[in-house]
């Protein structure tokens, strides 16, 4: 195991709202809707394991919400009290785990017992109208469709393999709901049971696809990620304070810069860095969750890092599926992605030690990543 201390954060109970859509499951729900229910169900599973902190903090992350500070709502709607605050931050895709790690900046430095942390996006009710700029005048800032063709051209990855990638991550997200496996995860708000959007792909019906969005580009609407509405919370506290409770030790994170005209590449830089701060491989990590937003950049990631995402490291990396098929609520996909970690690692039973990795790339050049370890 890693060396710790007794204010090192530990993830001790995550959930998150099943993924709907845009215009469909949760189209009537505002971004506090969302995420307020999340927020009490962490804190009632914080509560069953025994510990009595009150939260100091809500920190979400949110790209395109209403006006207004969403987790000081949040937390308010959640029934948490009027003295706990809340921040909203804005990372775009990496927002839920950036709102993480500045929770576990929190925890670590001993001025927080329990802090709720991770994201929620209402893409169907957001005020946004147009994208804004990911990068000022003078550099480049291309929409995110166009970004990914452009990755996979410069990282020679074919058609054939996004297409293959799209079907299994949609094969392994069908088969996740048929298992429960994501059950004791997800918090039922409204309707919707289940997340939306999966469902059992044709292989000759993703060859005839046209590109989605460059003339003569490779990436098609099946292998890029759908809008989505979502949210997801995970409870941070001290290693000092979890006892015997389960959970996830935060042993390290990063946030870097890349290329804006090549934003899918951050995730890149971001795990060099976390396994060089941590002073592991990537050979070590049991599971790694990265962000689905196009198959194309999934690929294009796992190639330079020296992972076979179709081949001999397919079982590890999302291992249920992601947002190819999930969905992809932008603000919260992150923290999604710790909560499948949770759930993959903590409630699967995995002995201690077990590490885990959690990264995304980031509209106008950036990546996040977050190296996990398992503690009982």
């Amino acid at each position: 195991m890693i060396a710790s201390s007794p204010d090192a954060p530990v993830v001790v109970a995550a959930r998150r709202s099943h993924v709907g859509t845009v215009g469909r499951g949760h189209h009537d729900l505002l971004a506090p809707e969302l995420a307020a229910p999340v927020l009490a169900a962490v804190l009632a599973d914080v509560r069953a394991h025994g510990v009595g902190a009150r939260p100091t903090d809500v920190v979400l992350g949110s790209c395109t919400g209403p006006r207004g500070n969403i987790a000081r709502i949040s937390a308010l709607a959640a029934g948490l009290g009027v003295d706990v605050p809340g921040v909203t931050i804005d990372r775009q895709c990496g927002s839920g785990l950036a709102a993480v790690l500045l929770a576990a900046s929190t925890v670590r430095a001993g001025e927080a017992d329990l802090v709720l942390a991770g994201g929620v996006e209402s893409a169907s009710t957001s005020s946004s109208t147009t994208q804004a700029a990911f990068a000022p005048a003078g550099f480049p800032d291309p929409g995110m469709g166009p970004a990914a063709d452009a990755l996979a051209a410069a990282r020679n990855v074919s058609r054939r393999r996004q297409d293959d990638y799209a079907e299994r991550s949609h094969a392994r997200v069908v088969a996740a709901q048929s298992a429960g496996t994501f059950a004791t995860e997800t918090v039922r708000i409204g309707s919707l049971d289940r997340d939306e959007h999966a469902r059992c792909l044709d292989p000759a019906l993703l060859a005839r696809l046209r590109p989605a969005f460059t003339p003569g580009g490779t990436v098609t609407a099946a292998s890029s990620s759908p809008i989505s509405d979502g949210s997801a919370a995970l409870a941070l506290v001290p290693e000092r304070l979890r006892g015997d409770t389960a959970g996830l030790r935060i042993v390290a994170g990063a946030v870097v810069g890349c290329d804006p005209s090549l934003p899918g590449w951050g995730p890149v830089p971001a795990v060099r860095a976390v396994l060089a701060r941590a002073g592991v491989r990537l050979d070590d990590v049991a599971v790694v969750e990265i962000v689905e937003a196009f198959a194309a950049q999934v690929l294009a990631v796992t190639d330079a890092l020296g992972l076979d995402a179709l081949g001999t490291d397919s079982a590890r990396i999302c291992p249920d599926g992601g947002a190819l098929a999930l969905g992809h609520p932008w603000g919260a996909s992150a923290a999604v992605s710790v909560v499948r970690l949770f759930t993959r690692l903590v409630r699967g039973g995995a002995p201690a030690g077990t590490l885990g990795l959690a990264t995304a790339a980031i509209g106008g050049g950036m990546g996040v990543a977050m190296l996990v370890e398992v503690v009982r």
